[in-house]
């Protein structure tokens, strides 16, 4: 028994660190990653009017990033399976620094189209990566929260990109360059520093941590293993095939649901800037530290989901009120004036960033570790589709009626349809009172649908 709680007490030692040393790197590296994804909603303005890439053309573009993101997202995920974590990201991280720096030289609609294409396949795979990384590392009981913590990660780091991109914007003429080429230019430069820094830092495997003793290897080691084990079991008697488990109702259901979380995520991130402009007299910099509001409240309302998540035995529920939230302050965001607008946007912004983290409990909780991988990829690859359509579907309404108004309806639409899908969805709740785990609906789960 000694051994037992020494061997508790040094994986929980050992996952306390994790959170101290590892987690603080990738959130450094999620800001960079959303300064270089949401940078051109802040360029828009400047590349129309020194470049000329119209409403529509600018949607299509920012779009574009998506389609390559989902074409070499899964190989991505592919390669970090095969060479570890530590060098991959770091890959990632040098590539698409380098095309975000080339966009402060885009001359044109084709070359504006073609960075974009090839800064979706130089980041394809970050964000899958990470997660994927968690379960190496992260007991499951300490995921959820590793999860939730990184991903509320992305709303401060959408909060730091408009006071930050408006204050480039200001560099204006300086040794003889626009503004937005100095936003463009500055943030590609940081994530290649940043990516160069993280080779040196992050490990890709427990028994590489030199900040971990060997007893805290071996502890956190032999927990991960345990799980691992326990997902084997879960599927015995069954033939396992990777790919078919790809196909399964309830993993297409969770692509669904998570495309619709992401169409609004980035609508928002590319389009919040052009909204708040309507507000008169805004400036450059004004809208910059006015677009960081919604964000700001979806940081907190994301404290407060994940301290909920912990206590819930299922996540659904929270899952589904999040996807209302987000459709109650999107609408209410297109019938009102531009200041109340942004005042119930930031009230949606609470409910579809709240919802993300949510989401990401249930696969995690259920998929095989044969599958998770691939699966976690598939579901994202999918769901930042979402990226290209929402962005892409604004620019030509904008384009054809002057309004992002009848976007921001479609959008309310969609968080509620994501809402219903949620009630399809079989998760793995928390350990019952007999101490085994069941579905929300008390049947066990069949070795192939456990998710």
């Amino acid at each position: 028994m000694l051994r037992v709680d020494s061997g508790a007490a040094d994986a929980a030692s050992a996952t306390r660190k994790f959170f101290k040393r590892v987690l603080p790197i990738m959130l450094v590296m999620l800001v960079c990653n959303q300064l270089n994804r949401s940078n051109i909603g802040y360029a828009q303005e400047h590349l129309q009017a020194d470049v000329g890439i119209g409403a529509a053309a600018y949607g299509f573009g920012a779009g574009l990033f998506f389609i390559a993101y989902a074409i070499f997202e899964l190989p991505s995920n592919v390669m970090m399976e095969k060479l570890g974590a530590k060098a991959w990201l770091a890959r990632i991280m040098v590539s698409w620094g380098l095309v975000s720096f080339l966009m402060s030289m885009v001359q044109n609609e084709t070359m504006f189209y073609v960075l974009r294409f090839l800064l979706g396949a130089a980041e394809a795979g970050f964000f899958p990566a990470v997660i994927f990384y968690f379960t190496r590392w992260v007991p499951a009981g300490q995921r959820g929260k590793a999860t939730a913590v990184f991903i509320a990660g992305s709303s401060v780091a959408a909060a730091i990109s408009g006071p930050v991109a408006g204050t480039l914007l200001t560099l204006e003429g300086l040794f003889g360059l626009r503004g937005w080429q100095w936003l463009f230019g500055f943030e590609g430069v940081l994530s290649m520093v940043v990516g160069v820094v993280v080779f040196f830092l992050l490990d890709s495997k427990i028994e590489d941590a030199k900040w971990l003793t060997g007893n805290e290897k071996t502890a956190l080691a032999a927990v991960i293993a345990a799980e691992d084990a326990q997902h084997a079991r879960d599927a015995a008697g069954a033939r396992i095939n990777r790919w078919k488990m790809l196909l399964n109702p309830q993993i297409l259901l969770l692509c669904g649901i998570y495309f619709a979380i992401q169409l609004s995520i980035y609508a928002n991130t590319f389009w919040l800037p052009a909204i708040v402009k309507r507000i008169p007299g805004t400036t450059d910099l004004s809208v910059g530290f006015l677009s960081a509001i919604p964000w700001v409240c979806a940081v907190i309302a994301m404290f407060f989901a994940a301290k909920l998540q912990d206590r819930a035995r299922s996540r659904r529920p929270l899952l589904v009120v999040a996807l209302l939230v987000a459709a109650a302050g999107t609408y209410a965001a297109a019938v009102a004036s531009p200041v109340l607008a942004l005042v119930f946007l930031a009230v949606a912004a609470m409910g579809f960033k709240s919802a993300s983290p949510l989401f990401w409990t249930i696969p995690q909780s259920g998929l095989h570790p044969l599958v998770l991988a691939p699966a976690i990829a598939l579901v994202n690859s999918v769901g930042n589709l979402g990226g290209f359509v929402a962005p892409f579907s604004f620019g030509i309404i904008k384009e054809q009626t002057g309004s992002v108004i009848p976007g921001l309806l479609a959008l309310a639409a969609a968080s509620v349809a994501a809402a219903c899908l949620v009630y399809f969805v079989k998760e793995r709740t928390k350990a019952g009172p007999a101490g085994h785990r069941v579905e929300d609906h008390g049947k066990e789960p069949a070795p192939t649908a456990a998710v």
